[in-house]
């Protein structure tokens, strides 16, 4: 803006300014014309800040931006009005203010141009006008050295001006920062929707005025943001997917189209969650779930068990549909990604899922979730054996154990269907037809079979990666929020390696074996295997030793189980080698209480290496992993930069802040010289000029808006899960709906009691019906012979 400053000002009322004629209101001065009583407002603005005709601006953006502050400090609101172009260059711009004009009323005739669906014809909606005929404005033109004057500046409003507390109701006052976008964005990864973000932001600011915005506002946002994805909701989620499998490596993404173009299939996994495969993949399960996106497509994540004996994620999907030509592509993407196969895969008794499994995971034993087949027992055997405690307790002690073996399984088994007539239950036949898939006694000395024996690590999943997802998100906002649900998974992952490594339990023996374990497993497995070395020397007892060839031979028996059974361990001295008959080794991966009775018997200082499965260590995974991937693409990589700059800022200040809280002199002459930094940033910078809505969006959500799309939304999704998208009717509703429905009648009688097919009154209508046919004949007749 040019320094010279003009001193004529063209346009404005050249009425002089007396005691009588004006007196102060709001934001501005009023006057009253000696000449028409009419009143008029002048802003009451510095002259510095105040338009003045010969000002000079590099660009017209830059002339609207002083013109706007003008307007916020007068209590006003402006807007662009005419201008003039000579090939594509703007040569002159009016700005106006927003009371500018008159509202135009549209013309309505509910006699003549009446609504035929609406019999109360055209409803309009009231709105209040601000419009007020207003002529204040500024003038500017474009000059031959391509800069803009203020040619022309009417200062005088004919209404009154806003007071400086209530500004902020005007639409200009309303505009939320870059800042306040990225916080509104980020809440919304976390399932906090714009008005409770707005609640968070006026409450943290100290007031709805301090905002600057309106819950409006914050929703607008939201609405530009899914206007912004649009159609290319899929294209958007692909494209990003596909480029991180180019740039980053480790990266991988499979998608399936149909012949229209939709979406079918999408399965991706990072690198983190390759090396969490390679060391936890022996047990997995995945299943399905619902309302994760508001295309109806199903989430499917796949989930193990870490060495923390957590969950951990080793990759996600999403479905179109259930079928088993999806899964078999799914299967097919997975085992594509890994390279091999898991040992056991765990599911419910889905069939589009085990015909997938048997046709992909040929190396893999598919096992059947226990929880859901026992769910259904009650169901199948009738109200009365649901309710009777010794059926449910007997077939219990045989389900949920691997203490026994399958001949005694079998045998337990048919006495239990004899027992209570059930030789003939069908489900329950076709349950025992398929027991080596879900009864644990016919997999238990296969290593790690008791790490997973049901989907509850799935169900678990499903409701952690609830917390981050809703049915309305679209594509793009669901794997924002994956990202944000992984990267909490992971950081509760390092928080456990912190606990493990700079905590130290209290010892139970004073065994040294005790403290060795310690070095070496997680905090939850030592905490596990601490347990049985409790039980081993305090509630165990050897009954028995005896040389057998290389071995000798203890006998033990649990002193707090009644009725136990001796558990035979067999220990060779010269190569640590130890097995005991309880299976607790080779299925948790932990050494039993049997086992430490011995070690402790025998005098083994150390702990035995041998037996110590890496899966249960501390340090199968690496420290330092790749925990978020970015495109690689220099604006993301500058917008990185920047939030990290901004990030730095905001911590700082906070700093200082906490640091200055509790002397109140510090506090206010730091708050004076941030005022005076941003006074001075004015100065310097001047009008920046305005962000365009369509970048700053892509900023915020990190996607590009494609050119074009070869991926489509699936539309016209229905899965089991879907529901029926109605609202659910409560009791009162339903009930009012009900007595407002109009009742039947009887055809004959018109009663409500009963209908025309029971009417007593039937014969006789028969009898009327007969004789006007027969009527209608002889007259009919009769007409054909005239």
């Amino acid at each position: 803006m040019d320094s010279n400053i003009g001193s004529s000002v063209e346009g404005s009322s050249a009425m002089e300014v007396t005691p009588e004629r004006s007196a102060r209101y709001g934001s501005g001065i009023v006057r009253k014309s000696p000449r028409t009583g009419k009143l008029s407002c002048i802003p009451d603005v510095n002259i510095s800040k105040r338009p003045q005709v010969g000002m000079r601006f590099r660009t017209v953006d830059e002339a609207y931006a002083f013109y706007e502050n003008y307007a916020k400090l007068g209590g006003f609101t402006i807007r662009k009005n005419t201008q003039k172009m000579i090939k594509g260059i703007v040569t002159l711009k009016y700005f106006t203010c927003s009371k500018e004009g008159k509202k135009t009323y549209q013309k309505i005739d509910t006699v003549n141009d009446m609504d035929v669906d609406n019999v109360k014809g055209k409803q309009c909606r009231t709105r209040p006008s601000i419009r007020t005929g207003c002529l204040a404005s500024i003038k500017v033109q474009r000059l031959d050295d391509m800069t803009y004057k203020i040619y022309s500046f009417y200062e005088e409003h004919n209404h009154t001006l806003v007071e400086e507390g209530d500004y902020q109701f005007l639409s200009a006052a309303r505009k939320l920062s870059v800042v306040q976008e990225d916080f509104i964005q980020n809440l919304s990864k976390l399932n906090i929707g714009p008005v409770q973000a707005f609640n968070i932001m006026r409450t943290h600011y100290g007031g709805f005025e301090e905002v600057g915005a309106t819950a409006v506002d914050c929703k607008n946002l939201k609405r530009d943001i899914n206007a912004y994805i649009g159609k290319h909701d899929a294209e958007m989620v692909v494209s990003r997917l596909m480029d991180k499998k180019r740039y980053l490596p480790g990266f991988s993404c499979e998608y399936l189209n149909d012949d229209k173009g939709e979406l079918r299939g999408l399965f991706w996994a990072d690198e983190e969650m390759k090396h969490n495969y390679m060391q936890f993949g022996d047990v997995i399960a995945f299943d399905s779930t619902f309302r994760s996106n508001k295309y109806d497509m199903v989430f499917v994540p796949f989930t193990g068990i870490d060495n923390h004996h957590k969950n951990v994620t080793f990759g996600a999907a999403l479905l179109a549909s259930e079928t088993a030509e999806s899964y078999n592509w799914l299967l097919s993407a997975f085992k594509k990604c890994y390279g091999w196969e898991t040992r056991v895969v765990v599911t419910d008794q889905d069939p589009a899922m085990k015909k997938a499994i048997r046709e992909v995971f040929t190396m893999s034993r598919h096992q059947l979730c226990m929880w859901h087949i026992m769910k259904k027992v009650a169901e199948k055997v009738g109200p009365t054996l649901k309710k009777d405690k010794s059926f449910r307790q007997r077939i219990c002690d045989i389900v949920w154990t691997d203490a026994i073996q399958p001949e005694d399984f079998e045998e337990k088994w048919k006495e239990i269907m004899s027992d209570f007539h059930l030789t003939g239950n069908k489900w329950l036949s076709d349950m025992y037809a398929i027991r080596n898939d879900w009864i644990p006694t016919y997999y238990r000395h296969e290593n790690m079979s008791g790490l997973m024996r049901t989907t509850s690590r799935s169900e678990s999943e499903n409701r952690f990666f609830g917390q981050f997802r809703s049915s309305s998100h679209t594509l793009v906002e669901f794997i924002s929020h994956f990202e944000t649900a992984i990267e909490s998974q992971r950081y509760k992952h390092r928080k456990n390696d912190h606990d493990t490594r700079n905590t130290t339990p209290d010892w139970v023996t004073d065994l040294n074996f005790e403290r060795e374990a310690n070095e070496i497993y997680t905090r939850n497995i030592f905490n596990d295997l601490q347990h049985e070395l409790l039980l081993g020397v305090t509630e165990s007892h050897s009954m028995n030793v005896e040389q057998v060839g290389e071995f000798i031979k203890f006998s033990i028996k649990d002193l707090d189980v009644e009725g136990s059974v001796l558990r035979e361990v067999l220990f060779r001295e010269d190569d640590m080698e130890i097995k005991c008959s309880c299976g607790r080794y080779e299925q948790y991966g932990v050494l039993c209480r049997h086992i430490f009775l011995v070690l402790k018997m025998s005098k083994v200082e150390t702990f035995p290496k041998k037996y110590v499965m890496r899966r249960r260590t501390r340090d199968v995974v690496p420290r330092k992993t790749v925990m978020s991937v970015k495109e690689n693409d220099e604006a993301n990589q500058t917008v990185d930069g920047v939030n990290k700059v901004v990030r730095e800022i905001m911590i700082g200040t906070e700093y200082i802040v906490d640091k200055l809280s509790k002397d109140m002199e510090k506090l206010a002459l730091y708050r004076d010289k941030v005022k005076g930094d941003i006074a001075q940033l004015d100065e310097i910078c001047g009008s920046s000029q305005p962000i365009q809505k369509k970048d700053r969006i892509a900023t915020l959500l990190g996607f590009k808006q494609p050119d074009k799309d070869t991926v489509r939304a699936p539309v016209g999704i229905r899965t089991k899960g879907c529901g029926f998208k109605k609202r659910i009717k409560s009791t009162f509703e339903q009930v009012s709906t009900k007595q407002s429905r109009k009742q039947r009648t009887c055809g004959i009688c018109g009663s409500h009691e009963h209908d025309k097919r029971n009417c007593d009154k039937k014969t006789g209508s028969k009898l009327i019906k007969i004789f006007s046919f027969y009527v209608f004949f002889q007259s009919s007749a009769f007409l054909s012979k005239l």
